[in-house]
């Protein structure tokens, strides 16, 4: 009977050799050392024999067997690794797609606002030019509203009474017979087209008189007269009154501008004038100087040691009020 020879058992020389490193895959997925999985394998394994026919299992048939079962855990790990590329690689993709479209969106956001601003330039382009020419049909027609009352004259603080104001053609005749009868005595025409008090309604609440407009039927005559009470003060039965020049409204407000400096002017002896429109001229050291600014003539007025601090027309507004 033959001596049957147990087959000696291989020594696992892998099982005290140290773990490898795991594996990281994408983005965090672990796969455990090559070696510790097939050490796992061999352990649950059957132990085969070789060298006679009695073994169940021949040691090729066993190696044969490992090697498929090695596969097929790789084939398993690396369907999921592809599984999870493939779902890194769409996210990838649609970032990329949600990136191109937000660069698409920023330059068509840039491209709306370089043209809206193009815009904006041009709105104020146009906005300028359409003050300008605002400015300058207001300034054309409160010239051709001046020039139309350019026969007329304001007659100032005429008393408010009935027995005036029912007979102001033969009042205006009276108050050229007594401040100047030269006209008359050389047959000037101070006729008049008509006169009238504005405004035409009476404000109960206001003390002073309304102003009179009167329109004379030949300018050179009422030049005449404007020029006489430019030189005295004229007078109606004793009670004094101004005689002006007839303008718009804003023309007026320009002069009425000017009357703090043109009384100051007058006290220094500057010999202030307003001019059409609006324009004062003054006499300063052997020249005519005119201004159609109060401020070029506060400017004029800094530079001259002899008028510095006359006119500081802030503090004497400060000192009324």
């Amino acid at each position: 009977m033959a001596n049957s020879t147990e087959p000696q058992k291989p020594q696992n020389t892998k099982k005290n050799k140290k773990k490898g490193a795991t594996l990281d895959t994408f983005y965090g997925a672990k796969i455990q050392n090559t070696e510790q999985t097939e050490d796992n394998i061999k352990e649950n394994a059957p132990k085969p024999s070789k060298g006679n026919g009695n073994s169940p299992q021949t040691y090729e048939e066993f190696e044969s067997e490992m090697t498929k079962k090695m596969e097929a855990f790789w084939e398993e790990k690396l369907e999921i690794m592809q599984k999870k590329f493939t779902h890194l690689q769409n996210q990838f993709d649609q970032t990329v797609k949600e990136n191109q479209a937000l660069k698409a969106r920023i330059r068509q956001l840039e491209d709306n606002d370089r043209v809206k601003e193009q815009e904006s330039i041009k709105q104020s382009q146009n906005t300028k030019k359409l003050e300008e020419n605002i400015k300058y049909l207001t300034d054309k027609v409160i010239d051709l509203e001046n020039r139309g009352r350019r026969d007329n004259l304001r007659i100032i603080g005429l008393p408010e009474k009935p027995e005036i104001n029912t007979k102001l053609d033969m009042v205006i005749q009276d108050i050229i017979k007594e401040n100047c009868p030269e006209i008359l005595e050389q047959g000037g025409n101070t006729a008049t087209d008509r006169a009238h008090r504005t405004p035409s309604t009476l404000n109960p609440q206001k003390t002073t008189p309304r102003n009179v407009i009167a329109k004379f039927q030949s300018y050179q005559t009422k030049e005449k007269i404007l020029q006489e009470a430019r030189k005295r003060q004229f007078r109606y039965k004793g009670m004094p009154i101004r005689v002006t020049q007839d303008l718009a409204s804003s023309t007026l407000n320009d002069r009425k501008a000017w009357n703090m400096i043109f009384r100051k002017a007058r006290e220094l002896g500057l010999q202030p004038r307003i001019s059409y429109p609006a324009k004062l001229t003054i006499y300063f050291q052997g020249k005519v100087w005119a201004f159609n600014k109060i401020e070029d003539f506060q400017l004029f007025a800094k530079k001259r040691p002899e008028l510095c601090g006359k006119f500081d027309t802030e503090n004497q507004r400060a000192r009324n009020t």
